[in-house]
């Protein structure tokens, strides 16, 4: 379990995408002449990404690289802000997002696989790293997922945080209610 004071402390919760929100397969060929770029994302993992919207934490996603297929799927789970420098400087431009969202890096939990991710790791609050992550990420993570990289660590992750701050059972109220399910039902013991 994550440890209240630092779970209530986390305003943004922000994730590499290749590795991380995707099992870090690209699938590259063409259409009609066209180059095409396809991944695989986990629903589980969406679901964690809606799980924290709702709960009014800022999540905001980062790739050192430019996709189409990042871009539609992120802006179908309504992330707040998606990061792509094709350089990998991804640094400056996560700096310039919070201030934006008036938050600091201690605050801002970072889950993360690969070395391109040891920049943001090494200033944020929380760095949590998946159990796929190379080495050099392991060993500076606090916290390690027990899912894979597009596995729904990003859903394990979104949990875990929100039963930290005191906020899963009404989070999950909430989203059941909103699916059509307004009220929990009772079970019975025969």
């Amino acid at each position: 379990m994550l440890e209240p004071v630092l779970a209530r402390r986390i305003r943004v919760v922000a994730f590499d995408v290749d590795g991380v929100l995707t099992d870090g397969s690209v699938y590259f060929g063409s259409l009609n002449g066209e180059p095409i770029e396809m991944k695989r994302f986990s629903s589980q993992d969406g679901l964690g990404v809606v799980l924290l919207r709702d709960a009014l934490i800022k999540v905001v996603a980062i790739s050192g690289r430019q996709s189409e297929a990042t871009r539609l799927r992120l802006a179908a789970l309504g992330v707040h802000e998606v990061i792509e420098d094709a350089a990998g400087r991804t640094l400056p431009a996560f700096e310039g997002t919070l201030i934006r969202f008036d938050a600091r890096m201690e605050d801002v939990a970072y889950i993360g696989d690969d070395l391109g991710d040891l920049p943001l790791m090494r200033r944020v609050g929380l760095p949590v790293a998946v159990p796929n992550a190379v080495e050099e990420v392991r060993k500076i993570a606090r916290l390690t997922t027990t899912a894979a990289g597009g596995m729904g660590a990003v859903r394990e992750f979104a949990e875990m945080l929100l039963r930290g701050r005191g906020q899963w059972e009404a989070t999950l109220q909430t989203y059941l209610a909103e699916h059509g399910d307004p009220a929990p039902r009772q079970s019975r013991v025969r």
